[in-house]
């Protein structure tokens, strides 16, 4: 995992109480086979439950296939599709490499419920916007 971030130069604890901190996940390794995937999106899912944090995760490459829906998991195993949704259901905001899509035959009605189609452009963007970036 590689974290980066502090466009500006004040420490977090002399944040304003009404900002919050925008951090950008982002996944590249396949939903299984590796645990970085998994690990990203606990981190995700533990940052976007808190009141000061803005959550986003993109994913390109083989991460896309962690937004499937119907993932079938052993018993006892972790589940990324209902990882990503619990952090949709809190509030992070999911977006694919559409060329990643095409390139696995994905499409945007095999996704989970809040993950969508994006772009190179977008990523740049969210790039942009954020704080903090933790990229797996």
């Amino acid at each position: 995992m590689r974290i980066t971030g502090g466009h500006g130069c004040r420490r977090a604890g002399h944040r304003a109480r009404s900002e919050q901190m925008k951090t950008l996940v982002i996944l590249n390794d396949p939903a299984y086979g590796t645990e970085r995937s998994y690990n990203g999106l606990r981190l995700a899912h533990s940052l976007v439950k808190r009141d000061s944090e803005q959550v986003r995760v993109f994913l390109l490459a083989d991460a896309v296939t962690c937004a499937l829906a119907g993932q079938q998991t052993p018993n006892g195993y972790y589940n990324l599709e209902r990882m990503l949704g619990a952090a949709i259901h809190h509030g992070a905001e999911v977006a694919l490499c559409g060329t990643c899509m095409d390139a696995r035959a994905i499409g945007q009605d095999q996704l989970v419920a809040g993950a969508r189609r994006s772009t190179l452009d977008e990523l740049t963007d969210w790039t942009l916007w954020a704080d903090k970036i933790a990229s797996f």
